[in-house]
């Protein structure tokens, strides 16, 4: 009975996939930085790196943070399609706003074992240039109420926060509905 509640959540994140098939993007070769935190090589996305961990080192680094800058959090897989045609937004909420304390994450709720074959080279493909990370906990009924009690486990989701203000959107996102959403929390 235990088993129920994660099984039906990994039913739900399915239901996100693009049911016309998945692309392959082959012959692309590159270095990942799991949470050993080895360097990517430079000209590989702007040497960023990507690091794949557990929701307690997510809640402790990303999730709390009590500065002025405003956090928005997106939790997305490569194959959701939804979660596909929102990126764009946030990396234009990203570049728009640089220059001030606004800080975009994109949390990959992609299977571990795909982040090679499927995630870096989605980010390279797609020149994602916002900080990448892998969520690497099964324990999604443990995790996934601790995001927001309101979200049912379906992405794309969305965080946005400062300080003790914090909204939680079990939606997709145009870059107006995420900008309008921003300027509540400047």
């Amino acid at each position: 009975m235990k088993l129920l509640p994660v099984f039906i959540f990994f039913i739900i994140l399915q239901s996100c996939s693009d049911k016309k098939g998945k692309t392959k993007i082959s012959g692309i070769t590159s270095e990942v930085a799991l949470t050993e935190n080895l360097q990517v090589k430079k000209q590989d996305f702007n040497a960023k790196k990507i690091i794949s961990i557990n929701f307690e080192e997510f809640e402790k680094n990303y999730f709390q943070k009590e500065n002025d800058s405003v956090y928005i959090i997106n939790f997305w897989a490569t194959w959701c399609k939804p979660c596909v045609e929102e990126l764009p937004a946030f990396e234009k909420i990203a570049s728009d706003y640089a220059g001030e304390k606004v800080k975009v994450l994109l949390v990959s709720l992609d299977f571990p074992d795909k982040i090679k074959g499927q995630v870096i080279p989605f980010i390279k493909k797609n020149k994602i240039q916002s900080e990448v990370v892998l969520l690497d906990d099964a324990d999604a009924n443990g995790w996934i109420p601790k995001v927001s009690p309101e979200w049912s486990g379906a992405i794309p989701a969305t965080v946005i926060y400062k300080k003790d203000k914090r909204k939680f959107y079990e939606q997709s996102f145009t870059f107006e509905k995420l900008e309008t959403e921003l300027k509540t929390f400047l």
